[in-house]
């Protein structure tokens, strides 16, 4: 069974970090796309990063650029999203996702894989 756990969600405040994990079973990401999605309340999911470990392509959304980092550990078969200088903005459910292996791509319709979600809040 695939399956895709979040953890590392909680509460910062404004310009501090946290690193979200999403532990993989049933699928070995380093075969896949990954992606870090995210959705704030009463706005649509939006893609935040994507990694193509196969290819090495990587992509991040225009508001976290220079501040968010993707990234995984094929030992643990578990991917990161290092997050810094967190503002308010930031706030909302992250979740991960994986698809199909190919090119890095932001668009949540091209992942089949998702996990339930880690709640992020930057507040102060």
């Amino acid at each position: 069974q695939e399956q895709l756990v979040e953890s590392g969600g909680g509460s910062v405040q404004p310009g501090g970090s946290l690193r979200l994990s999403c532990a993989a079973s049933g699928v070995i990401l380093d075969h896949r796309i990954i992606g870090w999605f995210r959705q704030a309340p009463g706005k649509e999911r939006e893609g935040v990063s994507c990694f193509s470990p196969g290819i090495g392509s990587t992509n991040y959304a225009d508001s976290v650029k220079g501040r968010f980092i993707i990234s995984t550990d094929s030992a643990k078969n578990t991917m990161y999203l290092q997050m810094n200088n967190l503002r308010p903005d930031d706030t909302g459910v992250y979740y991960c996702a994986a698809g199909p292996w190919g090119d890095c791509r932001m668009s949540a319709r091209d992942y089949n894989n998702w996990g339930h979600g880690t709640q992020v809040t930057v507040s102060s």
